[in-house]
This record gives structure tokens, C-alpha cells and sequence, in this order.
């Protein structure tokens, strides 16, 4: 099923022309309105009309995170201050968030792109979903609650902070799908395993986000939850989740390229890429009225296929993401990207995906260490066999990574486990 087939199943001709119409137009409003793209665009002595088709979108500068940072609050609006309903921020930051502000216009596009992307899933207006985000300043509550309702489904906005309150509404509440963070659902098959209630729920369908995952974590939450999980991309700075989904044929995620113009750059020299190979996902907001973004460096590094999908859908598709451009390691001369040791501790039975990497540099050298939680079935085993279980997963990170760490096997429940976004990274070397 699709939920606009008009716009998700244009012909690659129909879309380019769409979006060389609305890249004008934002060009244009952004041109005349925000002083920071002016001025930008002035220095490098463009005007509006030198944008005429969506391959003139080369001729543009980037924006990045630190132009949000040095024109907060208000610095990017587009519009009249009166004309915004909603603001919200990034979670997980230092000093000031990345604050976006919303028409109601853009409120009405983002509760539409969601519900894209909550078909795409196998939802329909007969779900009960529970919305497991946080609401607030993040994006992921209300951005699913939005639009699940414009879909027509039940909505149980839970929220995170209350885990057994959450399996007590999903069970008596009959709830068919829950929207939150993989790990996060991961948390929740481990309560209902551990209270033996895998059997009492009538979930079928997962809507993950906020965070990198990969093909091995929902496996594991498939067959945990007897479910299946679909992967959702967003970020607060284009709009929130639902600029991306995958379907089920699971060949990546459909971006809704009517609404967001994606493309692939090379992270150092910033030219575009050729379809097809691995850089930056650049995000420019087509339609956007209250903070359009021109051309924004999302730091994920993936590439984008541009073929039909077996679904029907001819928008591009965003591959597995690699890593970021700005969140990768580099250990001893090699890079490090979180998600690799994820993939790697999946492949070793008795481990769990609750993972905290430390690097340090002591004595010039740097060093690589993993705590991992394990089923604790093993800590009542015999010392060999804990032993044994250890030498396996850095054997496994060794393989995937390319260099060894030094593993550390704890308890269930002993790291933090984050019901939002969960950190996996504490990197305490000063790198200059």
C-alpha cells in the first residue's frame, strides 16, 4: 500500500522537474529573507534567477551545524516570527541546541511524510501505535504522534520514562505497533521476556529511529518480538523523523524527494558525488517555509540508489549508513565507526547490544576498550567459559574492525540504558 502514490511513484523526469520548480521558488524566499544565504550568495555572485533547474543546486553553499549554532535563536527564519507554531530542538547536545522552527504549513508536510512512512511500514487506520519518543523539544514524539493521526491510527503517546507502564498499555491496549529507539525496544523485549509476556502482546510492526542500527540488531528484535521492524530517518534539522523509511523489500530508505532534495558529497573537497558511490548525505528542504536549509551537511556517510524498488516507489533510496563524518574514531591510524562493534557482538552468541566503547591515549599510544553486557547465564559458568566468551568477542571486533580491543564483560543491566537516544562512545583523548 501506498499512501500518495501521485507523488511517490513519479517518473524520474516528473520528479526533476518538480524539484528544480521548488528549488527556485526556496531560493528565492531564502534569497530575499534570511541575510545569512544572501550575503552567502552575494560573495559567491549568485542571484535567484541563476537557479533555474535542480542541477543548478551545485552553484549553492553548504550549510552546517555550526551556522545553526552562530545564528541562534531566530538567525535563519524565513518568515515573520508571528507565522511560526512550533519550535523544537536537537537532543543530546552541548551549549545551545540546534533550534528549527516551524510554519503551520510545515507541520501539515511533516505529519504527511510520516504517514508516508508509517505505510510504507504496514500501518493503516485499524493500528493502535504507541509512541515510545520522548516528546518535547526532540522531535520523535510528536513527530510520530502527528503523523499517525493524519493516517487515522489509535495513538498512545507514551513517551519514555515508565517501562512497565508502557507493556501494561500495550498489553491491555492491544497495541499493534510502537514507534521509538531501537535500543529502546530491545529494553522492552527483555522486560517482556523476563516477566514472560512475549506471548500476551499483539504488536506486529516497529517504527526505529534516533539512532544507528543495524541488519543483525533487527533481526534480533524481529525474533524477539515475533514483529516487523522498519528503519526511519530523520533529524531535527531538516524536519524530524519521516524524511526517509524503508519498505518492505528493505533495499533502503524511500526519501521523499518532492519535499527534500538529497545529495552525496565527497566529506573533504565537497564536490558531488556520482550516484551510486559513498560520501555525505547533503539535505537541501524543498518546500520548507519557517527555516528552509540549503544544501545541509548531515555528516552520515552513505550513497544513494536511484532504480524502481519492487514496492512501486520511484524516489531515491538511502543506503545502509556507514558511520558520520564527524562521530568516527580514529584508533591507531584506523577509522572506527560505533556501528561496526555493534555488528560485530550480534555475530557472538550470549552478548547483547548494550555496548560502551572507551578510547584513551596513554603513553602516545591509544587505547581501545569495549564493555559489553552479557546474558547472565554466564557469570554462574565456570571462570574458563567467561574466559572463552571474551576471547570471542574481541575476536570478532578484531575481524570487523581491523584492530583489537581490549574487552571487558559485565552484567546485565550494569551499563546505562538510555529509553531515548543512547550514547556508546566516550572518547577522552585530547585530538587536536
Amino acid at each position: 500500500m501506498i499512501w500518495n502514490e501521485t507523488k511517490e511513484c513519479m517518473s524520474r523526469d516528473e520528479i526533476a522537474n518538480l524539484q528544480g520548480k521548488r528549488l527556485h521558488s526556496q531560493i528565492s524566499r531564502v534569497y530575499h529573507n534570511v541575510e545569512f544565504y544572501r550575503k552567502k550568495m552575494q560573495q559567491l555572485g549568485i542571484e535567484p534567477g541563476d537557479i533555474q533547474t535542480i542541477d543548478d543546486i551545485v552553484k549553492l553553499p553548504f550549510t552546517t551545524y555550526e551556522d545553526l549554532r552562530d545564528n541562534y535563536p531566530y538567525g535563519l527564519l524565513a518568515v515573520p516570527r508571528t507565522e511560526i507554531v512550533r519550535v523544537q530542538a536537537s537532543s543530546g547536545t552541548t551549549g545551545k541546541p540546534k533550534l528549527l522552527c516551524y510554519t503551520r504549513k510545515d507541520i501539515d508536510i511533516w505529519s504527511e511524510c510520516v504517514a508516508r512512512a508509517m505505510t510504507m511500514a504496514g500501518l493503516t487506520r485499524d493500528d493502535i501505535l504507541q509512541v515510545g519518543y520522548g516528546y518535547g523539544l526532540f522531535t520523535g514524539g510528536l513527530g510520530a504522534h502527528y503523523g499517525a493521526e493524519n493516517l487515522g491510527a489509535m495513538v498512545i503517546p507514551m513517551s519514555t520514562g515508565n517501562t512497565q507502564k508502557l507493556i501494561t498499555m500495550m498489553i491491555d491496549c492491544e497495541v499493534t505497533a510502537i514507534a521509538c529507539t531501537p535500543s529502546y525496544l530491545l529494553h522492552v523485549a527483555e522486560a517482556l521476556e523476563a516477566q514472560g509476556l512475549v506471548d500476551k502482546i499483539k504488536l506486529k510492526y516497529a517504527i526505529c529511529g534516533a539512532e544507528p542500527w543495524t541488519d543483525a540488531m533487527r533481526d534480533q528484535i524481529e525474533k524477539r518480538l515475533h514483529i516487523k521492524a522498519f528503519d526511519i530517518y530523520g533529524l531535527t534539522e531538516i524536519m524530524g523523523p519521516g524524511v526517509a523509511c524503508d519498505c518492505e523489500y528493505r533495499k533502503g530508505l524511500h526519501i521523499y524527494e518532492d519535499h527534500f532534495y538529497p545529495e552525496i558529497i565527497h566529506p573533504e573537497t565537497l564536490e558531488q558525488l556520482p550516484h551510486g558511490e559513498l560520501g555525505e548525505l547533503c539535505i537541501t528542504t524543498l518546500t520548507k517555509e519557517g527555516m528552509p536549509l540549503i544544501r545541509y551537511r548531515t555528516r552520515d556517510l552513505t550513497s544513494l540508489e536511484y532504480g524502481k524498488c519492487d514496492c512501486g516507489r520511484t524516489m531515491a533510496r538511502i543506503q545502509r549508513f556507514r558511520g558520520r563524518s564527524d562521530d568516527m574514531l580514529v584508533i591507531r591510524g584506523v577509522n572506527v565507526f560505533p556501528s561496526q562493534v555493534e555488528h560485530a557482538l550480534l555475530t557472538v552468541a550470549g552478548t547483547t547490544p548494550n555496548y560502551f566503547i572507551t578510547v584513551d591515549r596513554v603513553n602516545n599510544n591509544d587505547t581501545f576498550d569495549v564493555a559489553i553486557e552479557v546474558e547472565e547465564r554466564f557469570f554462574s559458568d565456570e571462570v574458563r567459559v567467561l574466559e572463552k566468551l571474551r576471547s570471542d568477542v574481541e575476536a570478532a571486533i578484531h575481524q570487523v574492525v581491523g584492530i583489537k580491543a581490549k574487552v571487558k564483560l559485565v552484567e546485565p543491566n550494569t551499563l546505562p540504558h538510555s529509553e531515548g537516544k543512547t550514547k556508546h562512545v566516550e572518547d577522552k583523548r585530547k585530538l587536536v
